[in-house]
């Protein structure tokens, strides 16, 4: 199975049409076996993403949240979010993705759909998700219209679109209704969430330089201990650990090109070629030799 990869430009943000103009929704069923290290890693872009689960489990995490997501269920993902997914215990997933841009849904910028009903959710940091069980009945609701949609784009029928965007509509406003309700004190932006992602643009942008503890906690203003401590809490693994599995990862699609072991190694930031071979078997279980050669066999 040929693998696939996230590509991300230095902020993070996907480099991936979901759609084009004239209809912005992508419909597709991905696997999170078909990743390299079994894993996507965080990205983000500016279109809204709707999940099922068809087989298998998933974790998955989106800004400082964290799931567990299994057949069945599924998920909502704001636009704008930080979001990675993994294989959970070593276990195949495949999963139905909707992504779709807000434009989708109001219209005309300035719109009373826009400024009212969408504006209103996409724009608060504290929604960043929300889990869709099977055993809440509403949520139900939601995982058949997205189930329907992904009918929809199998048999395409004459007005495909259009019923496209009346499940989405549909879908949205049991998501207005429920975000609504919440109290007040779920409403207010989590600030916190700037920070983690100037942490992760900073890291992006200097992984194949030497980065310190406090090169990056100086970026973002704050002592050592209460980066790490930060981190760590948002991200479910240490800076350290982020920076390497950075580093592995962007040195696969050099590997790819055929390139040299040593001359890899230096490009991703790694001191020495020992010393990548060791961290790149911790996460590929292979050598980087054996992956190359593997890849352009």
């Amino acid at each position: 199975m040929e693998k696939t990869q996230i590509n991300i430009e230095k902020n993070q943000k996907e480099i991936k049409k979901h759609g084009d103009y004239a209809f912005p929704v992508e419909v597709s069923i991905e696997a999170i076996q078909a990743y390299e290290q079994g894993s996507f890693l965080w990205h983000w872009h500016p279109e809204i993403e709707l999940t099922w689960i068809m087989s298998g489990t998933i974790e998955y995490h989106i800004n400082n949240q964290s799931y567990i997501l299994s057949e069945g269920e599924g998920l909502f993902c704001n636009s704008n979010t930080l979001h990675s997914g993994y294989m959970k215990d070593g276990q195949e997933c495949t999963y139905l993705s909707v992504t779709f841009h807000p434009r989708f849904l109001y219209g005309y910028e300035n719109s009373i759909l826009q400024t009212k009903y969408i504006d209103f959710i996409i724009s608060n940091d504290s929604w960043s998700s929300l889990k869709l069980e099977k055993q809440v009945s509403w949520h139900q609701r939601i995982l058949y219209q997205i189930q329907n949609i992904y009918r929809l784009s199998s048999d395409r029928p004459a007005d495909y679109e259009l019923q496209v965007q009346m499940l989405l509509m549909r879908i949205w406003q049991s998501l207005y209704h429920y975000f609504t309700n919440l109290p007040e004190k779920h409403r207010q932006p989590q600030k916190h969430l700037q920070r983690l992602r100037d942490i992760i643009s900073y890291i992006q942008n200097n992984y194949n330089q030497e980065i310190s503890l406090d090169d990056v906690a100086s970026h973002v203003n704050i002592c050592k201990s209460e980066c790490c401590r930060f981190f760590k809490k948002h991200m479910n693994m240490t800076i350290f650990e982020y920076l390497l599995f950075l580093r592995v990862q962007n040195s696969l699609a050099i590997l790819k090109e055929g390139e040299s072991i040593t001359k890899t190694a230096g490009l991703v930031g790694f001191s020495s070629p020992a010393y990548y071979g060791q961290i790149f078997k911790r996460y590929m279980k292979c050598t980087p030799k054996e992956y190359r050669d593997t890849i352009n066999s």
